[in-house]
Order: structure tokens, then sequence, then C-alpha cells
């Protein structure tokens, strides 16, 4: 496998391209690309929009390998006004909801679904052929409540960081988010527990943990005004 450019990086891996329309996901701490694989294979084949995936290669671990994307993030779009707020609030309740119609590969509780649990606007391609779902590498299952309010609690960290530039934007993306997930975001016990997932996650900062209590005031701020 020939590495070519960085098309991207996040906090654990990077993305290389590889050639043929293919890209390759190499984590930094050495992670099993299987279980994600699994995953994005098993709710592609529901139908759910994700980057197509490849078989691993023989050999040494070569990451998890997909079909390039093309396209900018949903945050990209933001920044550049290509797509307004409300849209990308709506974007997202929809594609939340439209996980959450996909039962779960492993559990036997009927109530439990796929869950992203990483899904915000970076997460998110805007593709020719319309919004794609990257990076399942938190994924799990699960109720689909734990999973909006994930997504709330991350667009409200930036809401409530006070970064010139973005905070006021992600307000706005955060407000049409609640406003169109409605009963399935539950202000309560659901969003407690994401708060202690997401304050669990050592690829935080001390900042970014320091902000989730206000994330939390915010979400609920919202939900319930």
């Amino acid at each position: 496998m020939e590495i070519g450019e960085l098309v991207g990086a996040g906090r654990s891996a990077e993305v290389y391209a590889i050639g043929g329309g293919r890209v390759v996901r190499r984590y930094r701490a050495g992670m099993d690309p299987g279980p994600e694989l699994a995953i994005m294979a098993y709710v592609a084949a529901h139908g759910y929009p994700v980057p197509e995936v490849y078989p691993a290669e023989s050999g040494a671990a070569t990451g998890l390998v997909m079909g390039r994307l093309r396209g900018p993030t949903m945050l990209a779009a933001l920044t550049t006004g290509e797509v307004g707020a409300g849209e990308a609030g709506r974007t997202l309740a929809a594609l939340l909801r439209r996980l959450h119609e996909i039962p779960a590969r492993v559990s036997g509780d009927p109530g439990d679904r796929i869950l992203h649990l990483d899904l915000h606007p970076d997460n998110v391609m805007l593709t020719p052929g319309g919004p794609v779902v990257i990076d399942w590498s938190n994924a799990g299952e699960g109720p689909p409540a734990l999973d909006c309010g994930m997504s709330a609690l991350i667009v409200a960290q930036v809401a409530v960081g006070g970064e010139p530039g973005l905070a006021e934007g992600a307000r706005a993306v955060l407000a049409a988010l609640v406003a169109e997930l409605g009963d399935d975001l539950d202000p309560g016990e659901p969003l407690d527990r994401a708060r202690a997932r997401r304050g669990a996650d050592r690829g935080l900062t001390a900042r970014e943990v320091a902000l989730l209590d206000d994330a939390v005031a915010l979400v609920r701020h919202l939900r319930t005004a």
C-alpha cells in the first residue's frame, strides 16, 4: 500500500490518500480498525450514508480503508457560509433519527439502536450525493436518547467556549438541533449520561472538560425554553 497525501486528521487518527479513489484511516494509538469497519458495513447495509469500506489488506495492520469522499465538512461549510446554522441543525437531527431506525447488531434489548456518539458538524461530509457521516470510532449500541444528548452536548461545548467566530454560530446550530429533535432529546438522565461519557474521554483537554457543566446547562435551557 502506497501512502499518499494527508487528506484529514482528527484527535485519534490521520487519513491518507492511497490511490484508486480510496483513503486509509490510520490510528495513532494502534487501535484495531475491525470494530469500526464492522459497524460501518452494518449501517451501510441498512442504507445509511457512510464511506464505502474495504476489507483489510493482508499483512501488517494498515488501518481502515475507505472510499474517498469529495466535498467539505459541514463545519467548513458553516464557516464559509455555504450552509446556514438552521440547515445544519436540521440535517444533524435527521441523520440521528435515520441512524436510530437501525436495530442493534449485538444487544438483545429491543430499545437499543446503533449509536454514533460523536455526530457533529466536523464528522459530516457534504458530498454531491448528500451528507455522509464519518469517524465511527466511538460508535456503539444503546438508547437513542444518549446519542442525541452527545451530539447536543458536543455542539454546546463550542457554543459556551467563547471562541470568536465559532461560539455564536455553534449556539445557532444547537438551537436548531434541539428544536428539531424535540422529545428525542431527553434533558434528564440521558443528558447526564452523555456528560459523564464525554467527561471520561481522554482525548478532551482540561478546558473542554471544564466547559461541560455550562454546556449541559445550555442544552437544558434550550430544550425547556
